[in-house]
């Protein structure tokens, strides 16, 4: 009778489920709209239903019916009784397994529906989950009062779940009267899905069964206002929120952004983005994406995009400023992968992965200009730069001053440029700032760039092996128009400097947060840029530079390579026409953004324009003449490299009293 009792436990133990039954997983987030530096990784939570803590030392999780031991839980992993753990699941090979109540697993999950394994240490599945086809931002798991898995209106992770979970999710309303301008106002019609009621809010929050309900006749809109319904039916999760900006305004004068959220993302001190808050680390600093409605009205006034994706803020030093810049991106989880338009004039791409709402940070009291005059100046040159359209924006309907939109710099931008599709290689993509060191990595590897640039310090490249080597890892073409144009231009802010390299490619570099020229005629930034290879680093790595310009061949094609510049980018018409296209889009929106901001007065605004215009049009005659004394070029070298541009320039450059 005992070997009978012990046979039937045995069996009982090596049951699906019965192996450690306290241990649960109690919800699944499949497609993850919760951004950090990001990355918005799927998770899978446990729960220790039972009242002793379990050891999950040796335990697995997996994706895979064939290898149920895709990814083990570390050494020490364990569950307190009544408690709850994340795994994050990441899809990366080498990642750290993690600790405490947060791991990280090596496989994503998949949000079109999949089985999750969890197997004990002895080898017994513990449990196996059926995932079906999963929505944007909404978790599945088990109630905490008991009953089957379903989806659930708010995701819970490391906390008790809600106690209802559903089968669906309702359908997606339809605003059938689109967002734009309306000087005389408007009538808003939207579509209910069958079965659904509509509620809807004015202020930009997200609509709940607390909400207004929508009007039959619809809703009458008098003023600028932002619109956003959702709908909710029993027994499913509500809708999606769809919004739509109906601006009540006679001119509108530039292209249009126009961000819908809620309030807490936006001014909370806990939580906004776009405030100091009250911790030790301010909110605009922590990197943190909240989701917002994104739509943009062209200079006819026709809405080309209106989807959902995240925000940030963005910019270094300049977060403080009050007017902050903002960073917009597709996200999958919350609407379509990519914004499906192409606002810029000099580009032919289809689409766009992110985009940048720049508010001139530290050209915020002068010009408002310099950045985006001075980065089109690089157009047709053969170096990566960021377009720009002259727009204004409103938050929530208010309105929210001048921006330039423009191109963000991140993997995707280069990717675009360099024609990179495959997603495997566009997560490769180096990309270094500054000195190139850890802490200036943007994304991949830097152990190469340091290696070059170490090796440019220390071997003379005048030897043809040693050259061989840096010309086979570094585009010398590209870092030759780049420090061209950070000379020319003057840009006293030195440090923004930035090189990328995509698989199999070479070190290439980009202009970019070119604001801070056409202040003076001093020498800045040259002391910077041409120096022995053995000086201090400041800022940047100079030493591949200076290492070539030590070789004969190279410093001459360098000298060109400015001249050739000079003469297709900087004489004065050119120029001028430049500064007069944004200056005329400008003009007209400043009064109301000065309103807005009270942070600049328009007659001074009109004061550093002149100025600007006036460093810009004779700094480029000044160039030969620094580059002499900086490089020791003699008489004959300048004649040779720069006379024929200094007689065109001193035409077409000449002061105004000249």
């Amino acid at each position: 009778m005992l070997k009978k009792w012990s046979l039937l436990l045995l069996v009982l133990l090596m049951l699906p489920g019965f192996a450690a039954a306290d241990i649960v997983i109690s919800e699944v987030m499949a497609s993850n709209g919760t951004y950090e530096n990001e990355h918005a990784y799927d998770w899978i939570e446990l729960h220790n239903t039972g009242k002793k803590s379990v050891s999950l030392e040796g335990w697995y999780l997996s994706d895979s019916k064939k290898d149920p031991y895709k990814w083990q839980f570390p050494s020490g992993a364990k569950l307190k009784a009544g408690k709850y753990l994340t795994v994050y699941c990441t899809g990366e090979e080498d990642v750290d397994p993690g600790r405490d109540s947060k791991f990280y697993s090596n496989f994503k999950i998949s949000s079109e529906g999949e089985k999750l394994y969890l197997t004990n240490s002895e080898g017994s599945l513990v449990q196996m989950l059926d995932l079906p086809p999963q929505y944007g931002t909404v978790s599945y798991g088990l109630p905490s009062g008991g009953g089957d898995y379903g989806f659930f209106a708010n995701e819970t992770r490391g906390k008790e779940n809600d106690a209802k979970a559903y089968r669906a999710r309702v359908d997606t309303p339809v605003i059938r009267t689109p967002g734009g301008f309306y000087p005389d106002g408007v009538t808003v019609i939207s579509a209910v899905p069958q079965g659904a009621t509509l509620r809807y809010t004015l202020d930009g929050s997200t609509p709940t069964e607390k909400s207004d309900r929508y009007p039959q006749d619809g809703v009458k809109v008098k003023k600028t206002t932002v619109l956003r319904i959702r709908a909710f039916q029993d027994a499913c999760v509500p809708s999606q929120t769809v919004s739509a900006t109906f601006i009540v305004e006679d001119e509108q004068l530039t292209p249009v952004v126009s961000l819908v959220t809620d309030e807490k993302y936006l001014f909370s001190k806990k939580t906004g983005a776009l405030v100091k808050g009250s911790g030790e680390t301010p909110n605009y600093m922590k990197e943190l994406e909240y989701p917002v409605n994104i739509e943009y009205f062209n200079a006819q006034g026709v809405c080309e995009i209106n989807q959902m994706g995240t925000f940030t803020a963005s910019g270094h030093s300049a977060r403080v400023n009050a007017q902050k810049s903002i960073a917009l991106y597709a996200r999958n989880a919350w609407g379509p992968e990519r914004f499906a338009f192409n606002p810029f004039p000099t580009r032919e791409y289809d689409s766009y992965k992110s985009l940048l709402l720049r508010a001139a940070n530290s050209d915020t009291y002068a010009t408002r200009l310099r950045d985006v005059v001075a980065s089109s100046l690089a157009e047709g040159q053969e170096i990566l730069y960021q377009d720009h359209v002259v727009i204004q924006v409103y938050i929530n309907g208010e309105y929210w001053g001048h921006y330039n939109l423009r191109e963000k710099i991140n993997k995707y931008f280069i990717a675009q440029y360099e024609g990179v599709t495959d997603e495997d290689e566009i997560d490769d993509i180096d990309i270094l700032a500054r000195t190139g060191t850890d802490r200036f990595t943007q994304n991949g590897d830097n152990e190469d760039w340091l290696e070059l640039a170490e090796f440019c310090k220390t071997e003379d490249l005048n030897d043809p092996e040693n050259l061989a080597w840096v010309e086979e890892r570094l585009d010398i073409d590209s870092m030759f128009t780049h420090a061209a144009y950070e000379i020319i231009l003057g840009n006293v802010d030195f440090t923004n400097v930035r090189v990328y390299r995509v698989p199999g490619g070479k070190w290439r570099y980009l202009l970019f947060d070119v604001e801070a020229c056409w202040r003076n005629l001093d020498k800045t930034p040259l002391e910077y840029y041409i120096k022995p290879v053995s000086g201090k680093i400041q800022g940047f790595r100079h030493e591949p530079l200076n290492a070539l310009l030590a070789v004969p061949e190279y410093r001459a094609k360098f000298l060109d390579r400015v001249a050739e510049i000079l003469e297709e980018r900087f004489q004065w018409p050119y120029v001028e026409s430049r500064f007069d296209e944004v200056i005329s889009q400008l003009e007209p929106i400043l009064p109301r953004h000065i309103e807005r901001w009270d942070n600049m007065k328009l007659k001074n605004w009109r004061t550093n324009i002149s100025a600007t215009k006036y460093y810009a049009r004779v700094r480029p005659r000044k160039v030969p003449e620094l580059l002499q004394k900086a490089m020791k070029l003699t008489d004959e070298e300048v004649e040779t490299h720069f006379g024929a541009v200094l007689e065109k320039l001193e035409v077409t450059n000449a002061k105004p009293e000249e």
